[in-house]
């Protein structure tokens, strides 16, 4: 084995090379949100909700995508269990386990340094009881460092908010179509409609008065969302559900054209990565298989 360099040897040898691979998450640019802004807190959701301003949430679930997210002004990111079908290529939400949720969680707060960062319960990780929801709580907010947990359910996990929100974990309520109903839901069907309305209204209300910071709606008639807007204090957020909400969330991959195919009525493209990844990929093959790259700019 050849032995190591000591100090006087060390000044001949090639100086290390910056990580080819990156190396976490740059500091904050000064352009786009300041790096000097206030972190996004549950009461300044509060705030716009009563000063009648609107707020921005986006899925991420690596550390790229939250600093852009972050750095662009989006106030809350959501590390959805979305990713079971758009990270790891599942059908439904409902494979994700919550092992998986906390290293994507981890991914999202070590990119994102202002924005509010939500973390779904995924599916089987809190419906047993108050108490294993909290011990999964607990883990996405000391594993994955998350400022909050979101849970799919109505008036029945009220008694599961409130023993959460006792625990000191904030919470956001998750009503409409819920995603990890699907089977019992009987697929992708909007929620609310006609004399469900006052249910959902009441489902809000119950979930407001045991302690949930926000409540987002999925896939619910503009009237009926604006219905449970009326009826609660705090802020709602909309997927599907009208303009009326506080919020708005996207997932990130049907907002930057990433996925393709049909589309929920909900959704609007504002990009198309889809395209741009393809034609920089295409351009680099190309480039290999012709012998262009590397160049001489790129060789040591």
């Amino acid at each position: 084995m050849a032995p190591m360099s000591t100090p006087e040897s060390a000044a001949s040898e090639p100086a290390e090379v910056a990580a080819p691979y990156g190396t976490g998450a740059a500091p904050a640019r000064t352009g786009g949100v300041p790096a000097t802004a206030a972190k996004v807190r549950t009461h300044h959701l509060q705030a716009a909700k009563a000063a009648g301003q609107k707020f921005a949430m986006l899925t991420a679930y690596d550390q790229y995508t939250a600093q852009i997210f972050d750095e662009a002004g989006i106030e809350v990111l959501l590390v959805g269990d979305s990713a079971s079908n758009n990270v790891l290529g599942n059908e439904t939400s409902l494979p994700i386990t919550l092992d998986e949720m906390i290293i994507f969680s981890r991914a999202v707060t070590a990119g994102s340094k202002r924005a509010l960062v939500v973390a779904d319960l995924p599916f089987g990780s809190y419906e047993q009881s108050p108490a294993q929801a909290i011990a999964s709580s607990v883990r996405l907010m000391k594993e994955g460092l998350v400022h909050a947990v979101k849970m799919e359910g109505g008036a029945y996990y009220a008694p599961t908010v409130r023993a959460l929100t006792q625990a000191g974990i904030p919470v956001m309520a998750h009503i409409g179509f819920t995603p990890q109903s699907e089977h019992m839901l009987g697929g992708y069907r909007v929620q609310g409609r006609g004399e469900m309305a006052q249910a959902m209204v009441d489902d809000a209300v119950a979930l407001t008065e045991a302690g949930a910071f926000c409540v987002l709606m999925e896939m619910v008639p503009a009237e009926t969302a604006a219905l449970v807007d009326a009826a609660i204090s705090v802020p709602t957020v909309g997927i599907g559900a009208g303009n009326t909400t506080t919020g708005q969330v996207l997932v990130w991959q049907d907002m930057a054209g990433l996925r393709t195919g049909k589309m929920a009525k909900f959704v609007k493209q504002y990009a198309q990565m889809r395209t741009i990844l393809a034609d920089a990929a295409t351009e680099f093959g190309a480039e290999v298989r012709s012998g262009v790259f590397p160049g001489p700019e790129h060789t040591f």
